[in-house]
């Protein structure tokens, strides 16, 4: 079992306070001498022994630490906002997946206005799925209110794939195109779909239009595959 502490916490002493030092003396019943392995979400893990338990509060000394890699082969999914519930099912699998980035953008068929907190309101699932696993990187989110046009002006210099109904210009995704050195974006539309000129956008800016297959897929099932497959293939460019 993980547990997490962000990042700026980790200097000595070492304290984990709330939420989780709630779940580790009332839930777990850990006390002192007990040892825990603690991730920060930026690479790092480390084993740690309970040296002080207080209500609301557990003291931790450091046994042990080491620092994984960042990836070569970084997938992110730009998914368009979406009301469905469906949404915090998604964020866990986006880290189990190892997901390096999650974008959220305002779709014209969004449902309803994305909100503002979008960050604050995900950190929560995306860190029970990182305590779930044990993957040491929890994915940046980054928000584009400004729809098709933010998302085309921060699109990287690599791979770039839009993923669209299956048609004469829009051939199926190849294992070629996933799991590449570097950045690889893959752009989902809102459950209605993209309208032309969103397409049209993202195109112009060099997203290459790819399909999924011939079923509709919901919008988490298809961010889901990209992943997995991206995950699958980049075993061999690791």
């Amino acid at each position: 079992m993980f547990f997490y502490l962000p990042p700026a916490q980790w200097n000595p002493p070492v304290c984990i306070e709330g939420r989780e030092a709630r779940h580790i003396t009332r839930v777990l019943r850990l006390t002192y001498g007990a040892e825990l392995r603690l991730l920060d979400g930026a690479g790092r893990e480390g084993l740690f022994r309970i040296a002080g338990v207080g209500k609301e509060h557990v003291e931790l000394v450091w046994l042990s630490e080491k620092t994984y890699p960042v990836s070569a082969c970084r997938a992110i999914v730009a998914v368009a906002w979406s009301k469905a519930i469906r949404r915090d099912f998604f964020l866990e699998k986006a880290v189990e997946l190892g997901a390096a980035e999650i974008w959220c953008w305002q779709a014209r068929r969004s449902q309803g206005r994305m909100p503002d907190d979008v960050r604050e309101t995900w950190q929560g699932q995306l860190v029970a799925g990182l305590k779930q696993c044990g993957n040491p990187y929890l994915p940046l989110v980054r928000s584009f209110s400004g729809g098709a046009y933010e998302l085309a002006a921060h699109a990287p210099e690599n791979s770039r794939i839009l993923l669209r109904e299956p048609g004469e210009r829009c051939p199926m995704l190849g294992l070629d195109q996933v799991g590449r050195q570097g950045n690889t974006v893959y752009v989902i539309g809102p459950e209605g779909g993209l309208d032309l000129l969103e397409a049209e956008i993202l195109i112009q800016a060099g997203y290459a239009p790819a399909s999924l297959g011939e079923r509709s897929l919901r919008w988490e099932t298809a961010a889901i595959m990209c992943l997995s497959l991206h995950q699958f293939c980049s075993i061999s460019h690791d």
